[in-house]
């Protein structure tokens, strides 16, 4: 990952693979949704509801690995000071906080029906809502100081503190005695679900891996033609005066 540093290099790469990451995020989505709907079965205690699973089960994935590139982006910016840390940690947050919030609503309509309550201040769901307010915390910070150089640290100081909720969302639910069901796809025993139920969620959730890469890709690409023209705009104003 380090030769992607380089701002130049990164877009020549994103020119190429942006186009098969999309094209790969179409076809998982695609077949994901018709095995999710048509071809799957309903599950025999949660009936048609199960089917809800497919959309949160991903996004709730994504939002914690979408987390781990911010905070990842972040160390790379603050410690080793590498120019493309904080765009990736900039550009990535929205889709982070997007996957987050769909992963919190998904959730509620499925536990009103299964657990008669839209929410529960459930170890597992309290963590993710912890989650969203870390995103919402990140970007807020980014606009918050009039020195963008200040305020993309303090958002990055605050990315890398708040990763130690990754492995709390991740781990919840076997260090409390939650509501929230256990894992039942990544097991040190294997898969405790059907592949009938499996393919659908392994393809949305391959679906929604290569979208976030593809808009990230998109997102980063027009910061740097952002900052870029900045750039320029900056030297022909001094080259003026």
């Amino acid at each position: 990952m380090h030769r992607f540093a380089n701002p130049a290099r990164f877009l020549r790469f994103a020119t190429v693979a942006m186009p098969w990451f999309a094209a790969a995020a179409i076809v998982c989505i695609a077949a994901g949704l018709w095995f999710a709907l048509v071809a799957s079965p309903a599950d025999y205690q949660q009936g048609e509801t199960v089917r809800i699973m497919y959309v949160h089960v991903p996004s709730a994935w994504m939002a914690l690995l979408v987390y781990t590139v911010v905070a990842g982006g972040s160390i790379s910016a603050l410690v080793w000071k590498h120019p493309l840390g904080e765009i990736v940690a900039r550009a990535a947050a929205p889709i982070g906080a997007a996957f987050t919030l769909i992963c919190l609503i998904t959730g509620s309509l499925w536990g009103k029906p299964m657990w008669g309550a839209w929410w529960v201040w459930d170890a597992r769901l309290t963590s993710v809502l912890v989650l969203f307010f870390l995103y919402l915390g990140y970007m807020a910070l980014l606009g918050a100081f009039d020195d963008p150089v200040r305020g993309g640290r303090a958002a990055s100081i605050l990315a890398i503190v708040g990763l130690v909720n990754v492995p709390i969302i991740k781990w919840s639910v076997d260090w409390w005695n939650t509501l929230h069901q256990p894992a039942s796809v990544a097991r040190m025993d294997g898969p405790a679900i059907h592949s009938s139920m499996l393919t659908p969620l392994l393809l949305m959730a391959a679906g929604f891996g290569f979208y976030f890469a593809a808009l990230l890709m998109l997102r980063v690409r027009a910061e740097i033609m952002t900052r870029r023209v900045r750039a320029l705009r900056l030297a022909a104003m001094e080259a003026e005066a």
